[in-house]
């Protein structure tokens, strides 16, 4: 039995056992709401860019508080919601605010810090990915999330697509034979070249001490915000981190994937402060029942596997390839291909399996109110993330890691458990 499989077995029999005192309340709570039309009271920390797009698809519900460190960002949507109480500190705005749930879209680096504090306080909660910046602190959400029986769901919006279901129920039917490898692919790149050069001034309304938070103290830089982030190992995690929890998604729900047991990674030079300009990761992910072992690499930064070329798919430029006993599979986004096309020209799909969604935000906001599942509850996506960011790991150890989910445990590289776990500046321990 895997680590995923086991931990939602002891949770769920923790719960039963404990005679509905921990989950169960907060289940209840969920399920008892006086009307189906009743608004959730909701916080949102982060409300520019992807958080100004994840406010619009939540702004049907109240409003209650809202919180940026950029207080130009906060003024407009503050303009939507007049009667939100409006907060540059997160940490304060969870002291004082209650809320029925929140929702999360900050830099990477803020994830945790605001999200075990909502979780903390009995907020339901959608976070964008990754779930957190650690592998450590997605596991802490992950088993926060349960302890409380909270309704969460990851930011992973292309999982709520017909295409992504048609994809798993061709995977699990046994189109392609089983699968026993798979190619990950991304053209993006996030690179951050080391330390900015120069220190500009703070712009005026930008609390940049609290965009900051946990990480480290160091001379502002526009680089750092608005946009590239990323770029940057205190803040993101580079493609990997920003776009495995996509793409990696679709694999991971398909093959019912659990944690990997060992990571190993190539890419330029590591620099002990940016993301590099490309990198590849191998995952070996052990049987699962009837499934054989795995072997999944991702690949990013225009590096692209070979095999694409001898399949005839120059021009899928971002992706995911099953290769199975049988043919392949290959899916973007919006679109996927049986190969080889023409052993695959007759085939006639079977009637879906997999229930449509009503909307990624749409679902978690319906259970929130009336109890049911969400496609990707912590239970699923941190795990997903754990795995993308033991990709993290891999890379910047510089040498291949041994991992033992049960223990969290980091082996074969000497600084792996430097990255699995991190340490908070002063005042944003989590």
């Amino acid at each position: 039995m895997g680590y995923r499989s086991s931990r939602r077995r002891f949770l769920t029999d923790s719960a039963l056992l404990a005679g509905a005192t921990l989950a169960l309340p907060q289940l209840a709570r969920a399920a008892t709401r006086r009307s189906p039309n009743e608004l959730l009271d909701l916080v949102v920390v982060g409300v520019a860019n992807r958080g100004a797009e994840n406010l619009n698809a939540v702004s049907g519900e109240n409003i209650v508080a809202l919180c940026d460190t950029d207080e130009s960002y906060l003024a407009r949507a503050a303009e939507r919601f007049p009667k939100a109480q409006t907060f540059t500190d997160l940490r304060v705005m969870f002291e004082r605010v209650k809320a029925d749930a929140a929702v999360v879209s900050t830099p990477d680096h803020t994830h945790a810090p605001a999200g075990l504090r909502a979780l903390d306080a009995g907020m339901h909660l959608y976070c964008e990915k990754p779930l957190a910046h650690t592998v450590a602190e997605a596991r802490r959400m992950t088993e926060l999330a349960a302890e409380k029986g909270l309704v969460t769901q990851m930011g992973t919006q292309i999982h709520a697509g017909e295409n992504y279901r048609r994809v798993v129920e061709r995977i699990r039917a046994g189109t392609i034979g089983a699968v026993r490898e798979v190619h990950v692919f991304c053209a993006k790149a996030w690179s951050g070249n080391g330390v900015p050069e120069g220190t500009p001034e703070v712009p005026e309304g930008f609390h940049y001490d609290l965009w900051l938070g946990p990480a480290q103290q160091r001379p502002y830089h526009p680089n750092y915000h608005p946009a590239s982030w990323r770029r940057y190992w205190d803040f993101g995690g580079g493609t990997l981190g920003d776009m495995a929890c996509h793409y990696v998604d679709l694999p991971f729900w398909a093959l019912e994937l659990d944690a990997p047991t060992r990571i190993e990674a190539e890419g330029p030079p590591v620099d002990a402060y940016s993301a590099p300009d490309w990198v590849i990761v191998r995952y070996d992910f052990p049987a699962r029942g009837e499934r054989p072992a795995l072997k999944l690499t991702w690949y990013d930064g225009g590096k692209r596997p070979a095999v694409l070329a001898g399949l005839g798919l120059g021009d899928w430029h971002d992706g995911v390839l099953f290769v199975g006993d049988e043919g392949a599979l290959v899916s973007s986004y919006g679109r996927h291909v049986l190969l080889p096309e023409r052993k695959f020209a007759d085939f006639e799909p079977p009637a879906p399996t997999l229930p449509g969604s009503i909307g990624h935000h749409a679902e978690w906001i319906e259970a929130c109110k009336n109890g049911g599942e969400t496609t990707c509850s912590f239970d699923y996506s941190g795990p997903l993330t754990e795995a993308v960011q033991l990709g993290v790991v891999a890379y910047r150890a510089g040498a291949p890691v041994d991992w033992h989910a049960a223990t969290l445990e980091a082996r074969g590289a000497q600084s792996a458990p430097s990255f699995v776990r991190r340490a908070y500046r002063e005042g944003w321990s989590v």
